[in-house]
């Protein structure tokens, strides 16, 4: 007969493996599913998170293993392909070679992955003078001479966090977008924000360095670093397969304990929240599984509790 575990996690970074440790240390089986696919695996170094400060994400996965290791966490290098919630209230979960695995809860923390702008010279420069998120990456940045790029997207509310708190040097680039609002163009130019509505060529760069944008007219504007909003995705859709109910930019809504709204099912990490930070998604890890824990525990209770009453009539009989 097949192993039934309390929880499976699907997704090995900040938020799957807290939660992984929080039930390790209340004594669950979990296993956890990593494909190594990570949000982040091209970042320079974490911030935002007391005692981590700047280390690279490859080295703050490797310090979590042992921690995983002593309470028994288990770490699969597959990928889940569907999952579904069986008869008997289960959650089912197959992976890429068609092994079921069975569990009580599950938790997904896949997070989220960026839309990269196809735009020349972009992905050599991701991660290293390339971000789209500047409370991570705006402090290495300040008083340099900061680029925002949106097309499809409003990046007015980038350009002026930067404005006001790293740089005074801030440019705008909308390739070949002019639907700026008049209200908006206001506030920009008020800021000292310059526009330029131009399409681009590409970004060019060395060594992972921004040397400047190259317009359609062939001026290469000098830059030193490059932010971007052009939205992002899931990693994957295992939750909104389940039924999940999702909110307007995608993100998958969940109560305060990061339950959804499918019993049993939990989300934590980037795939639920706007703030997309490491330590946040760590603590929405923490969070669910501490109510998965709490729900084991009542439904434990309430299978003993009815086990009782049912010995107790049959004694009666």
């Amino acid at each position: 007969m097949m192993d039934v575990l309390d929880c499976l996690i699907i997704g090995g970074g900040p938020a799957g493996l807290n939660a992984a440790v929080v039930l390790g240390r209340c004594r669950r089986s979990v296993l956890v599913f990593d494909t190594g696919h990570y949000r982040n695996r091209w970042s320079h170094g974490m911030h935002n998170y007391l005692t981590r400060d700047h280390i690279p994400p490859a080295e703050f996965l490797k310090l979590c293993a042992p921690e995983l290791e002593k309470y028994g966490v288990r770490v699969v290098r597959k990928t889940i392909v569907r999952a579904a919630r069986n008869e008997g209230g289960l959650f089912e979960a197959f992976d890429s070679e068609g092994t079921c695995y069975l569990s009580r809860k599950l938790l997904v923390a896949t997070g989220l992955k960026d839309n990269l702008p196809t735009l020349p010279g972009f992905e050599e420069l991701y991660g290293k003078s390339v971000h789209h998120c500047p409370y991570c990456d705006g402090w290495e940045w300040r008083d340099q001479r900061l680029a925002v790029y949106a097309k499809t997207k409003d990046g007015s509310e980038l350009c002026l966090a930067l404005k006001n708190t790293w740089s005074e040097d801030v440019t705008y680039f909308t390739d070949g977008n002019t639907r700026i609002k008049p209200s908006t163009r206001e506030y920009l130019e008020a800021s000292g924000i310059r526009i330029i509505t131009e399409s681009l060529q590409g970004l060019e760069g060395a060594d992972g360095l921004l040397q400047g944008v190259r317009l359609n007219n062939g001026e290469l504007v000098p830059m030193d670093a490059l932010f971007f909003v052009n939205g992002f995705t899931q990693q994957c859709n295992l939750a909104e397969a389940f039924g999940c109910d999702v909110g307007r930019k995608g993100a998958v809504i969940t109560n305060r304990s990061q339950q959804t709204n499918i019993t049993g099912l939990y989300v934590a990490g980037d795939a639920s929240r706007d703030m997309h930070f490491v330590v946040v998604a760590a603590a929405e890890g923490a969070k669910a599984a501490v109510n998965i824990n709490k729900e084991l525990i009542k439904e434990l209770a309430e299978k003993k509790r009815t086990k009782l009453k049912a010995d107790k009539g049959e004694m009666a009989a």
